[in-house]
């Protein structure tokens, strides 16, 4: 067992963990960070995406212990201490960019991530930057509408396919 700690969501943690402890493990279980879900644990489905000193990683593939001392941010962090939804949470709502949920928080984080470095992507460009998430729900079409609306777009043009 080896002692790690991290700060996630702003907030010093720390814990035991085993060399194989994959970090999505450490948040869900250590933590109780259930918001971090596991879909496939191959890093195919982007449904544990979290930031890792500010980069959008796959929890399912990352040993905690590479996290030591990161920056994490999960989806728990991305609303407001009173609980208001942030703007892409907001647009996901608005929009309905969810059907069941289980993608939500790794589509959140990845289009966070997306519209940090690029804060007016086109449409192709959301479209690409989420070819690394799977939702089995809703066809995308509702997903791209609410990063465009998180960004400020219009999203009138935003074609389904």
């Amino acid at each position: 067992m080896t002692k790690l700690t991290m700060t996630v969501n702003g907030r010093s943690v720390s814990g035991e963990v085993e060399g194989r402890t994959l970090l999505s493990t450490f948040l869900r279980e250590n933590l109780g960070l259930t918001g971090t879900h596991v879909g496939c644990d191959t890093s195919q489905c982007g449904a544990c995406t979290v930031h890792v000193n500010g980069l959008a990683v796959k929890s399912c593939t990352m040993f905690a212990q590479e996290a030591a001392e990161a920056d994490v941010a999960t989806i728990e962090g991305q609303a407001a201490p009173d609980g208001t939804l942030n703007a892409i949470q907001q647009a996901f709502q608005d929009y309905h960019g969810l059907q069941c949920g289980f993608c939500t928080p790794g589509m959140v984080m990845a289009a966070a991530s997306l519209l940090k470095d690029n804060p007016k992507p086109t449409e192709a460009e959301v479209r690409h930057h989420l070819e690394g998430n799977i939702c089995r729900c809703t066809g995308y079409h509702n997903i791209v509408r609410a990063i465009m609306a998180a960004s400020g777009q219009d999203v009138a043009p935003v074609a389904a396919e």
